[in-house]
């Protein structure tokens, strides 16, 4: 547990001197909520809508820092280590590889938590923002659709054969999904070829399950999505461990 709670503490180190992460991480999701809370204001969603734009944006942008650490600073970090030989390393010293990749983890979680509560934060003090649903729900939702980004990320770290297709392959992935998603441009303002092309998207379902917790509307409405984020998460996660190489 030491040795975890040290790879823990470094790799926070690490993150925090990494522009790249804190930029698209924390800093991107906190603008763009600061952005879109000065457009809206407290225009509503549409005629007769019972929530504003902004409650309607509200949790495609928290979604930003799970999309920025699950599609970009997991696999890569990992591909990276792989690339380097440290995880080779770690294989023949007391602490594992396993904890290396766990205090990895850990770190991604913690800007991403980071990350959606300044996004809260800055919604609520600077723009009145109101969650009208249920807040344990809404984090329970979260941290399935965090658990499918990442698998998603683990799989991409496995499949890579060297740092260069690993970085190849996120930013293939984290781009389209960061802006075609609903994450930063709404998904309901988009012409409806481009929904159609959206919804390929697992964060694009993430984000409709997290907007329909946020807004308080029935479960059931969103049954399909809430299905689909555990199988994909479930079919990274065994194709990840299948493939996954130390080096």
């Amino acid at each position: 547990m030491k040795s975890l709670k040290i790879l823990f503490k470094t790799e926070v180190i690490l993150a925090i001197r990494s522009i790249d992460a804190i930029f698209f991480g924390v800093v991107f999701p906190v603008g763009l909520m600061f952005l879109l809370g000065f457009i809206y204001k407290d225009k509503p969603a549409g005629d007769g809508a019972a929530y504003t734009m902004l409650q309607l944006s509200f949790a495609g942008v928290a979604a930003v820092g799970i999309c920025a650490t699950g599609l970009m600073g997991v696999p890569i970090s990992l591909a990276d280590y792989r690339h380097k030989k440290i995880l080779k390393r770690f294989q023949v010293t007391p602490t594992s590889p396993m904890k290396l990749l766990l205090a990895q983890g850990f770190t991604q979680f913690l800007i991403s938590v980071v990350s959606s509560s300044l996004v809260f934060l800055a919604a609520k003090l600077a723009f009145g923002y109101k969650l009208m649903g249920s807040g344990i729900k809404f984090i329970l939702v979260y941290l399935l659709v965090l658990i499918t980004l990442y698998s998603m990320g683990m799989l991409i770290a496995s499949v890579a054969p060297n740092i260069k297709t690993a970085n190849l392959l996120c930013t293939l992935v984290y781009f389209p999904m960061l802006f075609l998603s609903g994450a930063t441009i709404p998904y309901e303002i988009m012409p409806r070829g481009l929904q159609i092309a959206a919804d390929v998207f697992p964060l694009t379902q993430g984000i409709k399950l997290l907007k329909g917790v946020s807004l308080g509307m029935p479960e059931e409405n969103f049954l399909f999505q809430f299905v689909l984020m555990a199988m994909i998460s479930v079919i990274c996660i065994v194709i990840s461990i299948k493939c996954f190489k130390w080096e």
